[in-house]
């Protein structure tokens, strides 16, 4: 038996938006979604499921754990899941793009402002407070990420060996995250218990409705979620060489040592690697970029990182700044500055063309997925690897803020990178216990923190 409730909120949910409305949407979510993935899905939530209802509550979980398993950043493809749903093809691409388009313009106008104006001692001042920050904020994100993940014995484990691959060993990131999927394979067979996810459901008291993709699931009106295999293979054959013929494209022209062919092939082998965010894979971009390929050094990268904090969008945008910085440093014949804007519009298509494959191409059989006990299981166990991961990142930017010298120690299989402690600096360890403070014990906001340790970082430089 139906209330009038009940039949005033289907009745509300039936309205199906039109693609111009909904582009609307996606653009303001573009433009606000500052915070991280976590504040972004919190933004979507309440405008798509709490205040339009375009979809209900469980099946925007459902969608969200899919995004989950994917390399990529979740929050991206969680939106372009809900605008295929809605509007096919074309609402996935316009709700994708809007995403990381207006973050992706900020982070170039900073790009050409940092490398213009870095040595101005007042900018250079500002950036000495932003890596302090940004050092509290990887931090907390790791803290974080690690009361969710860290259940039991077995994901501690599983957390502290990912931390000792990368630190000890220098094990490459992919590697290690291969190790805890298949760990998470194995337990699902021999310790299930142990393995299971803790999921991502909102809160208990939600009221369950139907939104509008919902109903248009009972109206038989979304064929185009239905699995297809002739569909499945028209997308790979579209998306992989939008994806890849860029990349293939360089090789034969400009060979394999010239720095455009490089980003892309770098960041397209990242894009299938980014299992747990932006903070568990800068740990690896960091090194090939800043001890592999040479393309900055490593302030550089914490300053990439504090600029992709203050923007909308996925952190991930961070790979921009690098791959402007790698093709300016680099530009053959080309002026430094376009050359650095070709490499960040490079680095942006390899990273996010495939989030837009992974979804046009799964989405069909998500449904398959729900309550694989393996799938879950490997998940949980590469979540716990990430826990590892951003404490090792957060090591690494530690080291490089807080010291003048850092150098690779050798002990036999070991090669751990380990300070000069004669080389602290004071002032940056300060500002670091300062932001950490503000974060963990007051409760401070990431954007005050970062403004906070700028104008503290300008007024040390200027007791110095």
């Amino acid at each position: 038996m139906t209330t009038a409730t009940d039949d005033a909120s289907r009745a509300a949910a039936a309205e199906i938006p039109s693609l111009g409305e909904a582009t609307r949407v996606w653009l303001k979510i573009g433009l606000l979604s500052f915070g991280g993935p976590a504040g972004q899905i919190a933004l979507m939530h309440k405008e798509l499921v709490e205040e339009r209802r375009w979809i209900g509550e469980r099946r925007f979980l459902h969608a969200l754990n899919y995004c989950m398993l994917l390399p990529g950043p979740e929050a991206q493809q969680l939106a372009i899941y809900v605008g295929w749903l809605l509007h096919r093809t074309a609402g996935g691409l316009i709700a994708g793009l809007l995403f990381i388009l207006p973050g992706a313009l900020v982070m170039l106008g900073l790009s050409l402002l940092y490398v213009l104006y870095r040595s101005v001692p007042v900018v250079d001042a500002l950036f000495f407070g932003v890596k302090a920050a940004v050092l509290a904020v990887v931090i907390e994100a790791g803290l974080r990420i690690s009361r969710r993940a860290l259940k039991n014995r077995a994901m501690v484990a599983i957390a502290v060996a990912a931390f000792l691959a990368l630190f000890l060993f220098k094990l490459p990131f992919p590697l290690v995250i291969l190790c805890a999927g298949l760990t998470g394979w194995l337990g699902s067979l021999y310790a299930p218990a142990l393995f299971e996810a803790g999921g991502h459901a909102g809160k208990g008291g939600a009221p369950e409705f139907k939104g509008v993709v919902d109903l248009m699931f009972e109206r038989g009106e979304l064929e185009h979620a239905k699995p297809s295999s002739g569909r499945a293979l028209r997308t790979l054959a579209l998306w992989l060489p939008l994806w890849l013929g860029p990349v293939a494209l360089l090789w034969l022209l400009a060979g394999g040592g010239n720095v455009f062919t490089q980003i892309g092939s770098f960041f397209s082998a990242m894009a299938v690697v980014t299992f747990g965010g932006a903070y568990a894979v800068l740990a690896y971009v960091a090194q090939a970029a800043v001890e592999g390929y040479g393309w900055l050094v490593a302030g550089e990268m914490v300053d990439g990182l504090g600029l992709a904090e203050t923007t909308p969008g996925p952190l991930i945008l961070v790979l921009q700044f690098v791959g402007f910085l790698a093709a300016w440093r680099v530009p053959g014949g080309l002026d430094p500055l376009l050359a650095g804007s070709l490499g960040a519009l490079l680095t942006l298509w390899v990273t996010f063309a495939p989030c837009f494959l992974w979804i046009f191409l799964g989405a069909p059989y998500v449904e398959a997925l729900r309550g694989n006990r393996v799938l879950s299981a490997s998940l949980t166990a590469i979540t716990a690897a990430v826990v590892g991961v951003i404490m090792n990142l957060a090591l690494w930017f530690g080291l490089h803020v807080l010291f003048g010298t850092v150098k690779p120690v050798g002990f036999g299989p070991l090669a751990p990178d380990l300070p000069v402690f004669s080389t602290l600096d004071w002032r940056a360890a300060l500002l670091a216990a300062g932001a950490m403070l503000a974060m963990l014990r007051f409760k401070q906001g990431m954007m005050t923190v970062l403004a906070g340790c700028a104008l503290a970082g300008i007024a040390l430089r200027l007791v110095g």
